[in-house]
């Protein structure tokens, strides 16, 4: 094996990256190439080669697996990128490139929580004026829009870059990016009066003190679903499977 592809640049995707990437200690190791969708203004870039921008759909990405030879492909994206995700799978079996999808496991529901699972963003803003006025959503900058046509409620919209419109009559733009603590999120939680979460099931560490906080402040969560991984596409939780997977390509 000579070129992994890396899709996305999530904390799983970066420490991939960082683990296969070649270094002083190392110099012939595989060329690893990270492709990001440039969604992010100033993302944290990982270790190897770095590409940023699309392919130009499922064939503009098996062209290009062909023309660098690549050899084999992980989807690291985030769990809510599906778009991306079907591509690759249509790319890797055009080309016949093995495919592996890392995929970090979503939320774990514990006794407190007060889950309302939505199936789509559209759904969750259908629970909305029957749960809350004041709604804090964590969903990231593309997803606020399908909130907007909601009158009477008040959104903390918080996100990495600024949303992208139509806004919400009332919303407040909030830029941050995590990690966050329990502690910091609960004086959020208070301090806007917040009597809703509206997020993701996106999983990951570094934003999960937002749910630990609305259970201790009994707040109720609106929490959407993933979308499945393509059919046929293996999955790994994390990076250990995909160095094993790896591995057993070469």
């Amino acid at each position: 094996m000579r070129h992994v592809l890396i899709l996305g640049g999530t904390t799983e995707g970066r420490t991939l990256a960082a683990e296969l990437a070649p270094t002083a200690l190392a110099p012939t190791a595989l060329r690893v190439t990270s492709s990001l969708a440039g969604r992010v203004a100033r993302p944290r870039l990982p270790a190897g080669e770095v590409r940023i921008g699309g392919f130009g759909g499922p064939e503009g990405l098996a062209d290009w697996l062909r023309a660098e030879r690549v050899d084999a492909v992980v989807d690291a994206t985030h769990p809510f990128a599906a778009g991306i995700s079907r591509n690759a799978a249509l790319a890797a079996a055009a080309t016949g490139v093995p495919l592996l999808v890392l995929r970090r496991p979503g939320f774990t529901r514990v006794d407190g929580d007060r889950w309302l699972p939505a199936p789509s963003l559209a759904a969750a803003a259908e629970l909305l004026p029957r749960r809350g006025e004041r709604v804090f959503l964590t969903i990231g900058r593309q997803g606020v829009a399908a909130f907007a046509h909601l009158d009477g409620v008040h959104f903390l919209a918080r996100s990495v870059d600024p949303p992208e419109p139509p806004l919400p009559p009332s919303c407040e733009v909030l830029l941050d990016r995590g990690p966050f603590t329990i502690e910091g999120e609960e004086a959020l939680l208070r301090g806007r009066g917040i009597d809703v979460l509206v997020t993701k099931d996106s999983g990951g560490a570094a934003t999960a003190p937002k749910l630990t906080a609305a259970r201790g402040l009994g707040l109720p969560v609106i929490i959407v679903e993933r979308p499945p991984v393509p059919d046929g596409v293996p999955v790994t939780p994390d990076v250990p499977g995909a160095l094993r997977w790896l591995e057993q390509l070469r």
